[in-house]
């Protein structure tokens, strides 16, 4: 269940930074990080999940936080912070063009 979460999550804002990217440059751009996207998604779980195999046992936490869930979890911690900063551009524009809207 943890799993489909994260997955989920990972849906959402693969939609949200698309659409955002859309409205604010163009659908070359916004297919760009479509791209970026997935491939640090594909490449991290990857590299979390041998990571994980190093210091956990496939049985991990419990029948609910597996190690593959752990994988995904720490995957999800580390591009949080990525994001944060590479897509810092998207945040500033929105708040920049509310406010010349009030002007």
């Amino acid at each position: 269940m943890i799993i489909a979460f994260i997955f989920l999550l990972h849906f959402i804002f693969t939609i949200y930074v698309f659409v955002k990217r859309y409205k604010l440059n163009s659908i070359s751009s916004a297919f760009i990080d479509l791209i970026l996207i997935i491939i640090i998604f594909t490449v991290g779980w990857s590299i979390s999940t041998m990571v994980c195999k190093i210091f956990w046992e496939p049985v991990g936490f419990g029948k609910y936080f597996n190690r593959d869930t752990i994988a995904l979890t720490l995957l999800t911690i580390g591009e949080f912070f990525f994001y944060r900063i590479y897509l810092k551009d998207l945040t500033k524009k929105e708040k920049t063009t509310a406010n010349e809207m009030e002007k």
